[in-house]
């Protein structure tokens, strides 16, 4: 007799919570063994409840263990055993190049069929990686243009610097003063930076520099004269 899988899932949106356990309950031999809105509950089933496999959002905000990248970096930390599958609405290649950095290996998008979900429980369970569609896209369109490149790197210098400041919470109008340029200027900059990383929304830009370092700003921001115009 096949012992089942156990499946904890954890989602701060009822509806995919929902969604999600009753996709795995489709597939033979998956159980889902418990649930979980935030950092705090899941780590404190996950100590309390015996799983084979973890499904969770990336965006789980309210917790005390955080969300995204530092909660999975937690989660590596102290179950480096237990393999993760990742949901998320993200699109963004360095965010998803810097999961896999962290050993997670299947990442479903929710706008993809929830079927997505199952699929990547029994490859990870075997140790196999699984990308659904909307993912694997996303890697192939933001892939690095030149072997060895980081994305970063295509920015130009003041480019990097307005996303620097930016990420750090200042807002345009207070880099616009800092930098002595017009609003337009730094909107237009902050814009060409996005789109040059594939990037539409806010929220992913502060993924990305989460996870490519650019938050760390212990250095001071060079002088002005030092950029091309």
């Amino acid at each position: 007799m096949q012992v089942a899988l156990r499946v904890v899932v954890a989602d701060d949106h009822p509806v995919i919570l929902f969604g999600a356990e009753h996709a795995l309950l489709k597939f033979p031999g998956l159980q889902v063994v418990g649930r979980a809105r935030q950092s705090t509950e899941l780590v404190r089933m996950l100590h309390a409840t015996p799983c084979d496999v973890l499904v969770t959002d990336l965006a789980m905000p309210g917790g005390q263990y955080g969300d995204g990248l530092q909660l999975i970096g937690y989660l590596r930390r102290n179950f480096p055993k237990l393999p993760i599958v990742v949901l998320t609405m993200l699109e963004n290649a360095a965010l998803l190049k810097r999961l896999n950095e962290l050993g997670v290996t299947a990442v479903v998008n929710k706008s993809d069929d929830l079927s997505h979900i199952g699929l990547a429980v029994q490859y990870v369970s075997r140790r196999m990686s699984y990308l659904s569609p909307s993912v694997k896209t996303a890697l192939d369109a933001l892939r690095v243009t030149s072997a060895g490149t980081r994305e970063d790197a295509m920015l130009s210098r003041r480019e990097l610097e307005v996303v620097r400041l930016f990420v750090s919470g200042m807002t345009i109008k207070e880099i616009s003063e800092r930098l002595n340029r017009s609003i337009k200027t730094i909107s237009t900059q902050k814009n060409a930076a996005m789109r040059k990383l594939g990037i539409d929304r806010d929220s992913e830009l502060f993924l990305y520099a989460q996870s490519n370092g650019l938050l760390n700003l212990s250095s001071a921001v060079p002088d002005e004269t030092a950029y091309e115009s």
